[in-house]
């Protein structure tokens, strides 16, 4: 039984450690994955389909076409109005998320298209400081659909967010009807909205543009709600429903159009978008002659020859 035996010890050279990150645990199944496995299957579990949280740049890879992602705003940076300090200097906390994710902000704003189709997005980012909605979020997503409506084409938001920014005070929460006021001039214009609901999409920016689509979208067992059910437990004083504030129970209750597996994500929004929004000749009818029946169905509206009414989006408030 030589064979088993070393004759010599290992070098430190020879020495090999597996290297850290290498395995991922499945926070739903506890299944142990291969990490590379996992990065082809867009971070989804093969056993259970449990949606790992990624990053804004992993969304944009997964959802638009390659190459197609023109980032735009990039450069504006939150200050600290309030000279905000907890356990650290708010000033501190942003140093250490841009270090950390690589981003100026926690929502990346850019022009992309999606099986051709030109589409402006923003999308938000949980991994700086938890996809919270400060001042320069709302200004970023209200300047992405100024976008939009100057260039007459479709708006897709990935919204990722713990809620707002308690460390900007009343200026984080003035965000959620800066937002909402500017989707109200892009649905009068008719230009669609499409809120792509991901886990997890909680506080304000649920209760702002996250929920004002025309098509809500979500992910498989994303959490999506307003406040915590801790919270909402002991308001009311009754047990919740089981699965209470899962992409599945608002698709159950009608606040969710669609619950959609993101390796289908893509081929899935390309569809809804050749029905809203079809590009000149696809289904038989060129966009000028949609523009139009729209304008003379709403002269009001459509005075400036803008695009088909959306769907009959509300805004909050």
């Amino acid at each position: 039984m030589d064979w088993f035996k070393r004759k010599k010890g290992i070098s430190g050279n020879e020495r090999k450690s597996i290297p850290d990150g290498l395995w991922v645990k499945c926070n739903k199944c506890n299944e142990i994955i291969y990490r590379r496995e996992l990065q082809k299957r867009m971070f989804v579990c093969p056993k259970c389909n449990y949606h790992f949280r990624v990053t804004s740049k992993e969304f944009i890879q997964y959802y638009f076409d390659e190459g197609s992602f023109r980032e735009f705003n990039q450069n504006i940076r939150s200050v600290d109005p309030l000279k905000f300090k907890d356990s650290k200097k708010y000033t501190d906390k942003l140093k250490e998320a841009q270090k950390k994710t690589g981003l100026n902000e926690a929502v990346v704003t850019g022009d992309a298209t999606i099986h051709g189709q030109p589409v402006v997005t923003a999308v938000m980012d949980f991994f700086f400081i938890g996809g919270s909605m400060g001042s320069v979020v709302g200004e970023k997503i209200s300047r992405a659909i100024d976008r939009a409506l100057e260039k007459r084409v479709p708006l897709i938001i990935v919204a990722t967010s713990g809620g707002a920014r308690m460390m900007e005070g009343a200026l984080s929460l003035m965000q959620m009807a800066k937002t909402s006021a500017k989707l109200a001039r892009l649905s009068d214009a008719g230009i669609p909205y499409i809120a792509v609901l991901t886990d997890p999409t909680t506080g304000g920016t649920t209760a702002s543009f996250a929920m004002l689509g025309d098509i809500h979208i979500a992910e498989p067992g994303a959490l999506i709600g307003f406040a915590g059910q801790r919270v909402i437990k002991q308001t009311i004083g009754q047990d919740l429903p089981e699965g209470f504030q899962t992409a599945e129970f608002l698709l159950e209750h009608g606040f969710v159009d669609l619950i959609v597996a993101r390796q289908e994500m893509r081929a899935t929004l390309a569809r809804i978008l050749r029905i809203l929004w079809p590009i000149n000749g696809e289904n038989g009818k060129s966009r000028e002659k949609l523009e139009t029946a729209g304008a003379a169905a709403n002269p009001e509206v459509h005075s400036d020859n803008s695009s088909p009414p959306g769907t009959g989006r509300q805004t909050a408030g």
